[in-house]
């Protein structure tokens, strides 16, 4: 059995994280954000306002939004 893990391409999943601005190759000017990347599927990525997934190589990266991992608040410290 094969590992399906191994079969991803993290460095393209995490280049077109989802609210990366992109334009389509084929229609400069008109703005798309990535809604998902869906690592199982080709081509993989889904753009908002757009009914088919994309293949990297339709799509030039215009934009990338900054993704907040986890929300940091200071803490009172307990002892």
């Amino acid at each position: 059995m094969k590992n399906t893990e191994s079969l991803i391409d993290w460095d393209e999943m995490f280049e077109y994280l989802p609210g990366t601005t992109v334009e389509l190759k084929a229609a400069p000017g008109i703005l798309y954000q990535i809604d998902y990347y869906e690592a199982m599927l080709v081509p993989p990525i889904w753009l908002v306002n757009d009914p088919r997934p994309r293949y990297p190589h339709e799509l030039r990266i215009v934009s990338r939004r900054e993704v907040q991992v986890c929300e940091l608040k200071p803490q009172a410290a307990t002892v």
